[in-house]
This record gives C-alpha cells, structure tokens and sequence, in this order.
C-alpha cells in the first residue's frame, strides 16, 4: 500500500482543523483591530471557540500597543506546528525553524484572504439583498468597510455604480502578488 494513501487524508485534517482554528484566531484579532461589535452572534462564537486558549496565554504575554500580541503569538505557533506536521506525515525533511519561519507569508497571505472574502461577501449580499443589513454578518462588515469607505470617499459613486469593492479587490490582489513573493524568498518557504 503506497504510503500517501494514509498520509494524504491525515494532512488533509490537519491542515483543515488547524486552518479553521487558525481563521478563528485570526478573525478574533481582526475584529478587534476594525473594532467590531464583540456582542454580535459571529464574534461571540468565535470568542467561545478562542477563548480556552487565548486566556491563559493572555496571563503570560501582554499586549503591545494595543495589539493582542498572544493572539498573533497563537496563530503563529499553530501555523508552525502545522506546517511542521504536514511535512512530517509527508515524509519530508526540513529545518528545525523552518516551519514557523514558512508560517509568516502564510499568515500574511490569510489576512489579506480575510479582508478580499470580507468585500467579496458584501458585495454579494448586497446583490442578493440590496439595501438589507444581516446583524448576523455584522463583523464582516466591519473588516470590509474598513478597507472600502477610504476608497469610497476618493472615488465616489457614479450612476449609481459603487467602484469602491472593485478597486479594494484588485488592490488586495496586487498587495499579495508584490508582498509575498520576497517575503516567501526571505523564509526560503516551499509552500509559495
């Protein structure tokens, strides 16, 4: 029996459990960064689901200008130590620091995921539901207006046509292809 019949579908949990662990920390940071309301059914969910692991951490690691640095700590260490069991379950040798070093371009490439995703749902919800706010989806908001009010007030509406999501899409987009590539070359990942 070829070794990755098995080993496929565990790196495939891992890196689904730990990624959707990783997203929930992420979001948690974000939300607090934009400033959502923490008293949303999203961010109490992803507040119940961080918590365990966030408060204790909190105990030992301050926060640094306002920034929760234990939960930048916490994604950093997860997304290590899946990199880290990924490479493992494949069989593949790497250096002892390489994972948590590869975890940096990968964690840099999730944010910018979250706030793309962020406008992409808003911009379909307000196709399928225009003029609809959904309190549900309160957070999201948060993220994507963040990104599209500056936008909006440079380049206000024409006709009735709302650019601002269009413009925040392509920069976002043009912010991964130049950021990460020398970031992924400095690390020296295999995962770019």
């Amino acid at each position: 029996m070829d070794s990755s019949y098995l080993g496929n579908p565990l790196a495939f949990l891992v890196q689904t459990l730990f990624g959707l662990y990783i997203l929930a920390v992420m979001l948690r940071f974000l939300f607090q960064i934009v400033r959502a309301d923490f008293y949303n059914s999203l961010s109490q969910l992803i507040v119940r689901v961080t918590d365990p692991v966030l408060r204790p951490l909190r105990r030992l690691i301050p926060t640094v200008a306002g920034m929760d640095t234990s939960s930048l700590l916490l994604m950093w260490l997860l997304k290590g130590l899946e990199l880290a069991l990924v490479l493992w379950i494949g069989g593949i040798t790497f250096p002892t620091l390489g994972p948590w070093l590869w975890a940096i371009p990968e964690l840099i490439a999730l944010a910018i995921n979250v706030f793309l995703f962020a406008v992409i749902i808003e911009v379909v919800l307000s196709w399928l539901n225009p003029g609809q706010y959904n309190p549900a989806l309160g957070p999201v908001y948060s993220l994507s207006e963040r990104l599209l009010n500056p936008v909006r007030r440079l380049l206000p509406a024409s006709g009735g046509l709302d650019f601002s999501p269009l413009v925040v899409i392509l920069g976002l987009t043009l912010l991964k292809m130049l950021l990460l590539p020398p970031i992924i070359q400095l690390t020296g990942s295999p995962f770019g």
